[in-house]
């Protein structure tokens, strides 16, 4: 279903993992601020909610989404981070920069949480416009880092 027609910040939280113990990090890109800010904070919201504690919950910036693969690798290594959550925006501009950004950085996400046995998300938010973006980062169509939140919480069930 296209996100068109769904408010992402509507999921079912049946069978949820416990995860009072569970540490997460969240790797948070620092290029569209503003869209990465309310991301970041609607994920660090969603866990708190969810039964995550603030002192498990480390938030580590890096300069751009290109970057999150880095800082994923580096938290995934540690033995005492559960999962790790990436949010990050990359808006198609007049070049094609974003596919390669975007195709790499899915790549490499995926490669990090196979290696570290991990669950590694991907919170990338990849729209047309700023306005999308917004849109997705808190405005009609709910805030995707609550469901990336969510979603690393639903892969610690594995």
């Amino acid at each position: 279903m296209s996100s068109a027609h769904k408010n992402l910040s509507i999921f079912s939280a049946n069978n949820l993992p416990d995860i009072s113990q569970k540490r997460f990090a969240i790797i948070v890109a620092e290029w569209n601020e503003e869209v990465t800010e309310a991301l970041a904070q609607g994920a660090k919201k969603t866990l708190l909610e969810y039964g995550a504690s603030e002192e498990n919950i480390v938030r580590v910036n890096v300069p751009g989404s290109y970057e999150l693969t880095f800082g994923a690798q580096k938290m995934a290594q540690k033995a005492d981070i559960d999962a790790v959550i990436c949010i990050g925006c990359v808006i198609q501009g007049e070049t094609k920069h974003n596919d390669y950004i975007n195709h790499a950085v899915a790549q490499g996400l995926t490669n990090v949480s196979l290696k570290y046995d991990k669950p590694v998300i991907f919170g990338v938010l990849t729209p047309n416009n700023e306005q999308q973006a917004l849109d997705r980062s808190g405005g009609i169509h709910g805030n995707k880092g609550d469901e990336a939140a969510i979603t690393a919480v639903k892969m610690l069930a594995f």
